[in-house]
């Protein structure tokens, strides 16, 4: 199976006792370098990592890890939403044969705690996409046309500007954009898809439970 890219936190923590970030100490040197630059920041949902695997014949599901268990009632969800023939069809009529990965975060009541004022039932919102043959990325409009494709969520740009401004931005609490809950926090990457010298993407979140 193919895992989804760890994301850091934005700087590091104190290791002398407090765990609290040290504001301004950034954890990636390149990161600290295009600070400056234009970030998008997309919601970063709290729920359960999930994969929607098309191996160009038929589809599967995954957690984050091999290890991990789907919650029934999220299971019974995602198979509404992408299994069947219609939905093979439409994996088909979009990708043919090749390989593809629709990563997202399943949430909603009896995943994570709160996840009851996000939505009243399970549901996926689709955050990224990988073509594990090409192994290539999509760009966020062709995200959006798929999501559109499958009639699925796609997580919303809340923020655009440099990461100094997304700090602030996190730490005045904003509401989540979808039900009543409270924003958990943006994921922010380049404008510009960017990787570091070790070949990693270039993706921070910024939580605002690290600010309280």
């Amino acid at each position: 199976m193919t895992e989804y890219t760890k994301i850091d936190t934005i700087f590091e923590r104190d290791m002398e006792g407090t765990k609290k970030l040290i504001e301004g100490k950034y954890r990636s040197e390149t990161v600290e370098y295009l600070k400056d630059n234009r970030w998008i920041g997309t919601e970063k949902i709290d729920g359960t990592n999930i994969g929607i695997f098309w191996d160009g014949h038929s589809v599967s599901y995954q957690g984050r890890t091999e290890r991990a268990q789907i919650p029934g009632h999220l299971m019974d969800k995602l198979a509404e939403m992408f299994g069947g023939t219609v939905n093979e069809e439409l994996f088909e009529q979009k990708f043919g044969q090749m390989q593809v990965i629709l990563f997202g975060e399943g949430y909603g009541p009896r995943i994570q705690k709160g996840g009851g004022k996000y939505r009243d039932d399970a549901s996926f919102i689709l955050f990224d996409v990988y073509l594990p043959q090409k192994n290539l990325w999509m760009k966020r409009d062709a995200v959006e046309d798929i999501a559109k494709t499958f009639a699925i969520d796609v997580v919303p740009v809340v923020y655009e500007g440099d990461l100094p401004g997304a700090v602030e931005y996190i730490k005045g609490k904003p509401k989540s954009t979808i039900g009543s809950a409270n924003m958990e926090g943006i994921v922010c990457r380049p404008a510009v898809e960017m990787y570091d010298r070790m070949g990693r993407r270039l993706m921070v979140k910024i939580k605002v439970c690290d600010f309280e």
